[in-house]
């Protein structure tokens, strides 16, 4: 187990690390020296053994994440917050994912501002909606491909 102290301190001696926590691996997010911007890989990308992997990437907007079962996605909270911070339209708790062994992957608007769409559609707030491979994840103006491995 590692304390959140040594954490900060190995993601200030390493520009990316990576740190286990008994099933749950977190990768610091890696940044270029010239801006913030995010490469492909960054922004915290934890992984859940006996859990597929779902990833919801834009590579326009250089965005990958790497689904955590319960994770909210935000621009305040969560894992993927970093990814969001910038971005107005995205709330501060917006979403959240969530693994059901019976049905897969699913995702939750919570209440956000300016909603959560799954393939086009509208999310209602606090009903789980399965996604699947190759399904168009939308939050507020945001547009994330679904992939599961």
């Amino acid at each position: 187990m590692v304390s959140l102290d040594e954490l900060q301190k190995q993601k200030q001696q390493q520009s990316h690390s990576s740190v286990s926590i008994s099933d749950v691996s977190v990768v610091a997010p890696q940044l270029t020296e010239a801006s913030s911007r995010r490469v492909p890989e960054g922004a915290n990308l934890p992984t859940q053994s006996g859990i597929p992997m779902l990833t919801l990437y834009n590579p326009t907007l250089d965005i990958r994440m790497v689904g955590v079962n319960g994770a909210v996605i935000g621009r305040r909270q969560g894992p993927y917050a970093q990814l969001f911070e910038g971005n107005m339209y995205i709330s501060g708790v917006h979403a959240q994912l969530i693994y059901r062994p019976d049905s897969g992957w699913a995702i939750i608007d919570k209440h956000s501002s300016n909603g959560t769409k799954l393939n086009q559609r509208d999310l209602q707030p606090d009903v789980p909606m399965t996604i699947k491979a190759g399904d168009i994840v939308t939050l507020a103006n945001i547009n994330l491909q679904v992939s599961i491995s």
